[in-house]
């Protein structure tokens, strides 16, 4: 397939990137400085701002689908409004464009216990917090959405590092998914391997999906 990228030099994007390069895919990158990315077979890169393109659509033409890593900056002062500004631009980009949509979002709008989702938790860390409300928000968008959009939200585990690339992991929908000694948690690799995976035999159209070990 053909892949369009955003935030592919990212926390998340660098390793969505490597999978899919790796499984023989080409990939789009739609970054806004392409010189942090090396030429390489199967990599094409277009100077894009999410934030500043007028016709986003257009960059999705002749892609299959568009995995979005978009993240606004944890020190921006206005992470959470630039954040869903972001996320509509490219949900409606994807729409006018007929191609799917998977959105890496947080792990903050999974329950963790009846009616208590993660961000909404005394600990949850104040530094990450406006990020996470608008990506609540972005997935409380997409599940509002009545168009034809297909979209899938991905909501990686509460912690998560790079590692091994294992392949082997368990999927959920709406709380974490814990080990046995209770813990929820991912490799960075891993989280590439499902959301690949989901590209190429989809499970989750119109949902969320997390996982972990």
């Amino acid at each position: 397939m053909k892949i369009a990228l955003i935030g592919a030099t990212g926390f998340v994007g660098k390793a969505v990137l490597e999978e899919l390069l790796s499984r023989g895919h080409s990939v789009r990158a739609l970054q806004r400085d392409v010189a942090q990315l090396a030429a390489r077979a199967g990599l094409e890169t277009r100077a894009v701002d999410v934030l500043g393109t007028a016709d986003l659509a257009n960059e999705l033409a002749g892609v299959d689908a568009v995995v979005s890593a978009f993240n606004a900056g944890w020190s921006n002062p206005h992470l959470h409004d630039d954040f869903l500004r972001g996320s509509d631009a490219i949900a409606n980009a994807a729409r006018q464009a007929g191609v799917r949509l998977i959105v890496v979002g947080g792990a903050g709008s999974l329950f963790i216990a009846p009616g208590q989702q993660l961000v909404d938790s005394p600990a949850f860390p104040a530094e990450w917090k406006q990020g996470a409300l608008a990506a609540r928000e972005a997935l409380t968008r997409l599940r509002a959405d009545t168009t034809t959009l297909d979209w899938t939200f991905v909501s990686p585990a509460m912690q998560m590092a790079p590692g091994a690339r294992t392949g082997q992991f368990r999927l959920g929908g709406e709380e974490p998914v814990r080990d046995a000694e209770g813990e929820n948690r991912i490799s960075l690799e891993d989280l590439a391997v499902a959301i690949v995976n989901e590209l190429e035999a989809p499970q989750h159209r119109r949902t969320r999906f997390t996982l972990g070990y």
